[in-house]
């Protein structure tokens, strides 16, 4: 054998032991423990594999790289998302705005309290809910138009292309959650009357549901799986429950024990559908496989066994991000069950009456949470959780709701003085 065939025999080698260890990795970042344990102990690399999806990453430059080589236009993946990834980005600069930059474009009313909104995926509508029953869903590109047109005027009445596209009475109690289907023109709302209605509002005409599911029980929250095809809803029972939107079929653990001891308030399906994550009253947060609905993770007393306001994962999958009625916001890393991050100095008392949601900004540079005695913003760093600058939220009541937009420096703030204001990044011009 000659020296070059030696050197690539020795290379084909190498690059063998690291397509095993990418393997093992990819096996543990996935959760897929026992897979990963039997392939570790055939193949003994040195040193040990951590968790990582490097060889994920790995395949989709690849069929990027491939697509390239046939003329194809490349598309990002659906799957690959950006984001907070403290393996690899301990101590980036943030790329985005800090959220006290942004400053109000738009306030809408309603009749009642402000508890409920969402954005849609491509950040083009909102939709905010109130105790009056009633739903609006805004045009946000009409809000910026309106602020250009009123010169800075922030009414709600203005002249010209109205925002607000679409007024919805359908419940006939307080609308306690929104969100917008993943893939279609349909808006889900729960409600404290223990209904879910689903309405179709590409339609000119709808003013009623085309889909309700009925429950016994007053709805506090749900989240769409990323298919579209499910719902995975809290109620003021202890069982979470896993709803199909087009047969409006059921299901439940049948394992009691592993439920949650309080109401669930709070939920949020991992954008890789493989899990999904509630928070309760009973202080816990809980880990769900996305398949099979039984509980795969307990995190006891998540903070300090006050109530959970809040959780939503990562888009990667790899945190949770939680807060609770101790003011506390936390990131949770999931392949150590580790609190990795405390959020602190939010909140005068340490004491919350009311469930304050935590959430990411659009690039998961930034966390943010309402101050609920002070109506203010607090934001921190989200990799060093470093305190950024407070701002006025110009709420009259405590804030009950935030919402970022997906893909831009906007987000939306909903109070107990019956207003939503849309807030955007501030442009050089005011």
């Amino acid at each position: 054998m000659s020296e070059t065939e030696n050197i690539n025999t020795d290379n084909l080698v190498k690059a063998r032991e690291a397509l095993y260890r990418f393997i093992i990795s990819q096996l543990y970042y996935d959760g897929q423990q026992s897979l990963a344990s039997s392939m570790h102990q055939a193949i003994k690399p040195d040193p040990a594999c951590p968790p990582s999806d490097r060889l994920f990453r790995l395949v989709l430059l690849g069929l990027q790289k491939e697509r390239e080589a046939v003329g194809e236009r490349t598309q990002p993946e659906d799957n690959f998302v950006s984001g907070l990834d403290l393996e690899f980005e301990s101590d980036m600069p943030s790329a985005a705005p800090e959220p006290a930059t942004y400053e109000t474009c738009y306030v809408t009313s309603h009749k009642g309290a402000c508890r409920a909104a969402c954005f849609s995926t491509d950040g083009q509508l909102v939709a905010t809910g109130s105790v009056d029953a009633s739903i609006k869903i805004i045009d946000v590109d009409r809000m910026l138009a309106k602020r250009n047109e009123l010169s800075g005027s922030i009414d709600d009445v203005a002249t010209g292309h109205h925002p607000v596209i679409k007024t919805l009475y359908d419940h006939v109690d307080e609308v306690t959650c929104l969100e917008f289907h993943p893939k279609q023109a349909l808006l889900a709302s729960g409600s404290r009357d223990a209904n879910i209605k689903i309405f179709d509002y590409a339609k000119s005409s709808t003013k009623k549901a085309s889909t309700i599911i009925s429950d016994a029980i007053p709805i506090r929250c749900f989240s769409f799986h990323p298919s579209g095809d499910f719902l995975a809803v809290g109620t003021d029972q202890m069982a979470v429950r896993v709803y199909d939107i087009n047969t409006a079929q059921c299901y439940v653990n049948p394992f009691v024990q592993q439920h949650h001891t309080d109401r669930v308030s709070t939920t949020h399906w991992s954008q890789d559908a493989r899990t999904y994550v509630t928070g309760s009253n009973d202080g816990s947060i809980k880990l769900w496989d996305g398949v099979s609905s039984r509980c795969i993770n307990t995190f006891a007393k998540a903070h300090d066994g006050a109530g959970i306001a809040s959780v939503m994962f990562s888009r990667n999958g790899k945190y949770v991000l939680s807060s609770g009625k101790d003011s506390m916001v936390k990131l949770w890393e999931l392949s150590t069950s580790r609190c990795l991050i405390a959020y602190t100095g939010a909140g005068t008392l340490a004491k919350q009456q009311y469930r304050s949601r935590a959430i990411f900004n659009h690039t998961e540079d930034y966390v943010m949470l309402p101050d609920e005695a002070t109506k203010s913003l607090c934001t921190w760093d989200a990799r060093n959780a470093s305190r950024k600058q407070l701002m006025s939220l110009c709420h009259n009541s405590p804030v009950r709701n935030i919402v970022h937009s997906p893909v831009t420096s906007a987000f939306l703030s909903c109070s107990d003085d019956f207003r939503c204001r849309f807030w955007v990044r501030r442009t050089a011009t005011h």
